[in-house]
């Protein structure tokens, strides 16, 4: 019998159990009715990124900088006995985060009560069947957009060629301003569907260096970069030249970041530019030996819960007055380079992280 002693808590485990608890997958923690830590598995230890060491008797508010679950619910379980299960938990801890389906469950030790969480990691499988939902969701969005768009340009283009006769025909000049007007809103509104549509084609493709690219965005977004915020970047310089169409990944990449300085707004903050290579890389479904990783990070508000499963759609917007074309071009164009983008957002830190393949 091993026994573990704490400065509250004294857990009685034998042998068995505690080669039970140490080879399970799922991360177990135990707490005590203060919430603080009295025992952590191996998994546990690696999803908090910590040694039991240093995790026994820490309160558990102090290792979780955000949840998108309530913590103080875990009290009520440990007071009420109620146990519950949350199939989808966002968890930020000091250097990383993790999706996890966490159970709660009071259990009684040496007549003091002790809460039991059993943590089971779902990221990879959330990214996988995200990836398989979001490109089926895509692609009906953009049959549905190029749909409406042929619907709207053939009657916008008779109706902008009604206003130049009509125009032809008008001697005050006071009338032909407003044929003037229906001229330009029409060429506006043409505009925005072209953007919609985004390029229809492949762009062509040339040997070229993606941080050349990041650099011109850097320069590009420095012009008019309102005072507070910062763009930093930490390239890695071993991502060797690839094939690339770089206008259209400079228009990707300009977008995202433009929309991070959107966020910060007034309030400042900073923009970080991480580059790295990323190792059996899996793309839409296919394997690669080796990608270019693009990760772009603010510290802004974070993006609204409710956006992020349509982040990418065309016409979703968390900004007034936004058009919800920038991330939706940018997907579109990343698309064609047969590589990827996801987003991971909580307050204070949103991160796109952009794979593109090297090598299969």
């Amino acid at each position: 019998m091993v026994r573990i002693i704490q400065e509250r808590v004294v857990l009685d485990i034998s042998g068995l159990e505690r080669l039970v608890l140490e080879n399970q997958v799922t991360a177990i923690v135990l707490l005590d009715a203060e919430l603080k830590i009295q025992y952590v598995n191996a998994s546990a230890e690696q999803l908090l990124g910590q040694s039991a060491k240093r995790l026994i008797d820490e309160p558990l508010a102090t290792q979780v900088k955000h949840s998108s679950l309530d913590l103080s619910k875990l009290g009520t379980v440990c007071s009420s006995g109620q146990s519950f299960t949350d199939n989808e938990v966002t968890l930020v801890f000091d250097s990383h985060h993790a999706l996890v389906e966490l159970s709660a469950t009071r259990i009684n030790n040496q007549n003091q009560n002790l809460l039991m969480l059993e943590m089971r990691a779902i990221g990879q499988q959330k990214k996988i069947s995200q990836e398989l939902y979001q490109h089926a969701q895509q692609q009906a969005a953009k049959e549905l957009v190029r749909g409406l768009a042929h619907e709207i340009k053939n009657p916008l283009g008779g109706l902008r060629g009604a206003a130049q006769l009509l125009e032809k025909e008008l001697v005050n000049p006071e009338l032909k301003e407003f044929t003037g007007i229906i001229i330009e809103q029409a060429d506006r509104l043409r505009k925005l569907v072209d953007r919609l549509l985004g390029p229809q084609r492949p762009g062509l493709h040339e040997l070229h260096n993606v941080h050349s690219v990041l650099e011109k965005v850097r320069q590009l977004v420095k012009l008019d970069l309102p005072e507070g915020i910062s763009v930093e970047r930490d390239y890695d310089p071993s991502i060797p030249d690839f094939e690339m169409d770089h206008e259209q990944l400079l228009q990707a990449f300009l977008n995202i970041v433009q929309n991070a300085v959107q966020a910060l707004g007034e309030k400042g903050g900073s923009i970080n530019i991480i580059t790295r290579t990323a190792h059996q890389a899996t793309i839409a479904g296919q394997r690669f030996k080796l990608a270019a990783e693009i990760r772009i990070i603010d510290n802004g508000p974070g993006i609204p819960t409710e956006l992020l499963d349509t982040l990418f759609y065309p016409m979703v917007t968390g900004r007034e007055g936004g058009t919800g074309l920038g991330l939706s071009i940018a997907q579109n164009l990343i698309n064609q380079h047969k590589g990827k983008i996801e987003c991971a957002s909580w307050p204070g830190h949103t991160e796109f992280t952009i794979h593109l393949p090297l090598r299969r």
